[in-house]
C-alpha cells in the first residue's frame, strides 16, 4: 500500500475495495487543498490531505464523468500560494470558513458517489470509515459524511482530536442527530478490511507542517497497514503539487466556488465544470 504519509497535504484521500463504478477511466495524479476533503481554499488550520448521496434532488451537483483530458494545463499549487488564495477568499472575497466547507464536503461527498455508487460497493453493507483531523480538513470530513449518509451510505467517524469551536461542534452535532456512530478508536488494519467498503482520509490538509503529532502517527500507521489501496483523490479549489505523487484510479477536482477574477489573478487555468456539476474528473 502507498505510504499516506507521502500524500501528505495533497488533498482528500480515499481508500476503497470498490469495483470501478461511473468515475470513467482511471485518473492522473493531480493535487489539491488541504482539505478532508483533499484540497480547497478554504483553510487556514491544519486540514488534512484525504482520501473518499444527496437525495434524487440534487442530482444536478452529480459530475458528468466526462474525464477532463488536459489536466497537465491546469496549475498545481505550492503551499504559500494555496493559503494566499484561502485568505483572498475570506478577506477579499466575503466567503466564511464554513461556507466554504459545506461547499468542499458536498463535493467530496459527490465525487465519491460518482466513483464508487452503493452498486459498486463489495460488501452487503455500504459501510465507509471517515478518520478527521483536528483542523479544517476535519471539518470537511465530518461535511462529507454527513451528506454521504444521506446518499444512502453508512458511514462511521473517528474524530479523536476535536477543537472546542462552535463551527467544529456545530459539525458534530449535526452528524450525531442524523445517527452516524462516532468511533473511540481507530480499528485495527484487518477489521477495517473485513468492515469498510472505504476509508475517507481527511485527517491533514495542504496546510500542514511540522511532525505528525498522535494519535494522528499511529492512525496513519494503521492505514498504510491496511491491504485497502490509495484509490481517489479529491482537490479542493485547485490541485496542489504534492498531488503528482498520487497513482490511484480517480483524481477528482470539487469545490466550484473560486471567483473568476481570483482564479485569473493566480492565472489556475481551472477548467470548465459541465453544466450545473460540482465536481470534475481530472
Amino acid at each position: 500500500m502507498l505510504s499516506v504519509r507521502t500524500l501528505l497535504g495533497v488533498g482528500l484521500l480515499v481508500t476503497s475495495r470498490a469495483s470501478a463504478g461511473g468515475g470513467g477511466g482511471a485518473a492522473g495524479g493531480g493535487a489539491h487543498r488541504g482539505g478532508a476533503a483533499g484540497g480547497g481554499a478554504h483553510r487556514g488550520g491544519a486540514p488534512g490531505c484525504a482520501a473518499p448521496l444527496l437525495n434524487k434532488e440534487h442530482t444536478q451537483c452529480f459530475s458528468s464523468g466526462q474525464a477532463y483530458s488536459m489536466a497537465q494545463s491546469i496549475k498545481y499549487l505550492g503551499q504559500e500560494e494555496a493559503q494566499s488564495i484561502d485568505q483572498q477568499l475570506f478577506t477579499e472575497y466575503g466567503f466564511s470558513v464554513d461556507q466554504l466547507m459545506e461547499l468542499a464536503g458536498l463535493s467530496c461527498a459527490t465525487a465519491i458517489a460518482r466513483a464508487y455508487p452503493l452498486s459498486s460497493l463489495v460488501k452487503s453493507r455500504p459501510a465507509l470509515l471517515v478518520v478527521c483531523g483536528p483542523g479544517n480538513n476535519g471539518g470537511d470530513g465530518l461535511v462529507c459524511a454527513r451528506h454521504l449518509k444521506l446518499f444512502g451510505y453508512e458511514p462511521a467517524i473517528l474524530y479523536p482530536k476535536r477543537p472546542n469551536k462552535p463551527l467544529f461542534r456545530g459539525l458534530t452535532t449535526q452528524c450525531e442527530k442524523m445517527d452516524i456512530p462516532f468511533l473511540s478508536e481507530m480499528p485495527e488494519a484487518k477489521l477495517i478490511d473485513q468492515a469498510y467498503n472505504l476509508v475517507v482520509d481527511a485527517i491533514f490538509g495542504f496546510s500542514f507542517t511540522g511532525a505528525v503529532r498522535e494519535p494522528f502517527g499511529a492512525i496513519l500507521e494503521v492505514l498504510k497497514d491496511s491491504t485497502v489501496p490509495p484509490d481517489m483523490l479529491i482537490s479542493l479549489t485547485a490541485p496542489k503539487k504534492s498531488a503528482a505523487l498520487f497513482r490511484g484510479r480517480y483524481h477528482y477536482l470539487g469545490g466550484r466556488f473560486v471567483p473568476p477574477a481570483l482564479e485569473s489573478a493566480h492565472r489556475l487555468n481551472l477548467p470548465p465544470y459541465p453544466g450545473t456539476d460540482c465536481v470534475l474528473q481530472l
